[in-house]
């Protein structure tokens, strides 16, 4: 049986940022259920919808741009399409998109998000300041091989943008991504805190572009 390969573009904002990436995976698989879409199974004593994330998000991080990508059948019309799989999706998550994938999921090199760290925001942006004038920046990670490890996150970390609103600072920051280096907004928040002193009042995180090593949208 040929199939054909589907990515889907959504969006996850409100309570669905508490909803794990393996919840995720089981509420994606319900909906593409109930959408009565023609969804390729994966063969065997056990079939099941294949289910792809290139990036997964972490918990808590609201996101513009999240990418899923599964199999159909049968050529589908993917306006229609994306209609009926949106129709199904729980509050919160929201499909944008729905297109024939472009980009492999090697090519993911890097992520921006905007980040607003509430509390006195003009002292925020002078410990900014000092943290990226530091020659290093340890942060801890997880990962899969070591457990926690402890990298220096300095030569990786591109601030493009910052605004010093009323009751917070607003910045927009370039981070690694994908399997060379994959450094989530969390580690940049945590190492930010603990270098700074700062216990901020609330930090707001919301991922807006995956981008590839030529600099192009990930789709």
């Amino acid at each position: 049986m040929e199939k054909i390969d589907v990515r889907a573009v959504f969006s996850k904002s409100g309570r669905a940022v508490f909803i794990s990436h393996l919840d995720l995976q089981r509420t994606m698989q319900r909906a593409l259920k109930r959408s009565g879409l023609p969804v390729w199974y994966s063969q065997g004593f056990n079939p099941h919808i294949y289910l792809n994330f290139p990036l997964a998000l972490s918990l808590g991080i609201s996101s513009r741009t999240e990418f899923m990508d599964f199999s159909v059948i049968e050529e589908i019309d993917f306006e229609k399409a994306r209609e009926r799989l949106d129709s199904v999706m729980p509050d919160g998550i929201s499909v944008t998109e729905l297109a024939k994938p472009v980009h492999k999921n090697q090519d993911i090199a890097s992520a921006e998000y905007e980040m607003k760290f509430y509390g006195a925001a003009g002292e925020i942006f002078k410990a900014l300041e000092r943290m990226m004038s530091m020659e290093t920046i340890e942060a801890e990670k997880h990962s899969k091989s070591k457990g926690i490890v402890t990298v220096d996150i300095r030569p990786h970390i591109e601030i493009l943008n910052t605004e010093v609103c009323g009751d917070h600072l607003a910045l927009t920051v370039r981070l690694p991504a994908g399997g060379a280096l994959n450094i989530n907004a969390n580690v940049f928040a945590d190492a930010f805190s603990r270098v700074s002193g700062i216990d901020f009042e609330n930090v707001c995180i919301e991922r807006t572009k995956i981008l590839c090593k030529s600099g192009e949208k990930f789709i």
